[in-house]
């Protein structure tokens, strides 16, 4: 059995996060990541000036993800459309434009980070890994994304009857498409579902969506749903068709929109969307998960694993705003309401939107 004081598993930007706080802070750790080459995950990519300010703390410019800016958001629904300047401005990044600089800068911080190695279950003797190895540690920072672990799985009743799943299609560059979508995020509305769309630093654009079971299930497949989204909805049919033919379509699925994890117990720190999952529409996943690596080292750092369950209390509170808001502008956007409200949704009603949905400091 292999001991560190500090287990992060994890990765991604609220591992990345962790791992910098630590190490800056010289406490010894680990940070195991399943993958061995940083590749893409089903993401938005965009991050809000909130998050850019974390990325700041952390010693990331926003240049080096990508030197353009995102500007406004874009509402598509039924035959309306709203636009409106964000408050300041954000970006959009690849998962693995991000996933490697952050990882970079924990290593250039002195953080110990082993990959390869992939986490099979949680429990009373320690993490168990692929390899059949085990390591016990003081604190755990769980940041395993939307990936559950065996032994520390969110509850099953957070997906509700008609589960959430996410999907994921890159649009090739092209001058069209970079004309059509612009300096702007893009949400586009429909019947149980929405599709966010942002051009990437590559000048690709990254189109997720957020769909549910019962939708999916009636067009039968997701190729079969962009068919008939294309069909249904001119605007988005024409960003879809920028997708390669036979591109890679990634899913996930029983994604827990509005879960919050309220509890907490010594030693735990349940990070990014092992501690609260925020609807995509909001644009504040990645500006979540951040925030907590930072607030989670620091609480580490400050009061050791006997801090945690004070910590995740505390966490909870500040998901508390976003979290809801955005639940109610999801219930709203998936109705048949949608381009009613999109119509009466004005630009000051989009910025305060925009908001009350970032996650406080």
């Amino acid at each position: 059995m292999r001991r560190t004081p500090a287990l992060i598993v994890g990765g991604g930007p609220a591992g990345a996060a962790t791992a910098i706080g630590l190490a800056r802070a010289r406490l010894p750790h680990l940070l195991v990541e399943r993958a061995r080459e940083t590749g893409d995950a089903l993401c938005g990519g965009f991050l809000s000036w909130r998050t850019l300010e974390s990325l700041e703390r952390l010693g990331i410019a926003a240049d080096t993800l990508n030197p353009v800016r995102v500007g406004r958001v874009r509402l598509f629904a039924g035959s309306r459309v709203r636009e409106a300047a964000l408050p300041q401005p954000g970006l959009s990044v690849s998962r693995r434009r991000l996933d490697t600089v952050m990882l970079a800068a924990a290593v250039a911080e002195g953080a110990a980070v082993e990959r390869g190695v992939e986490v099979r279950a949680i429990d009373a003797d320690g993490t168990r890994t692929a390899d059949g190895a085990t390591i016990a540690a003081d604190a755990l920072f769980l940041a395993s994304g939307k990936h559950d672990v065996r032994g520390l799985a969110r509850p099953e009743t957070a997906r509700g009857d008609d589960p959430t799943l996410g999907l994921r299609i890159r649009l090739a560059p092209h001058p069209a498409l970079a004309r059509m979508v612009g300096d702007a995020v893009e949400l586009h509305l429909f019947d149980r579902g929405y599709a966010g769309i942002a051009l990437q630093e590559d000048g690709a654009a990254n189109l997720c969506m957020a769909v549910h079971r019962s939708r999916l299930r009636a067009a039968g497949d997701p190729r079969g749903l962009l068919a008939e989204l294309s069909r249904a909805h001119p605007a988005l049919g024409e960003r879809i068709a920028f997708a390669d033919d036979g591109a890679r379509i990634d899913a996930i699925a029983n994604v827990p929109y509005g879960w919050r994890e309220r509890g907490g117990s010594a030693g735990l720190f349940r990070l990014g969307d092992q501690a609260g999952v925020i609807p995509s529409l909001a644009g504040e996943g990645m500006g979540i998960a951040i925030a907590s690596g930072i607030a989670a080292a620091a609480a580490y750092r400050d009061g050791g694993a006997a801090g945690a369950a004070a910590w995740q209390h505390g966490f909870a509170r500040r998901l508390a705003r976003p979290i809801g808001v955005a639940g109610l502008v999801r219930r709203v956007m998936e109705s048949r309401f949608a381009p009613l409200a999109t119509g009466l949704a004005g630009p000051d009603l989009i910025q305060i939107m925009a908001k009350l949905t970032r996650i406080a400091p």
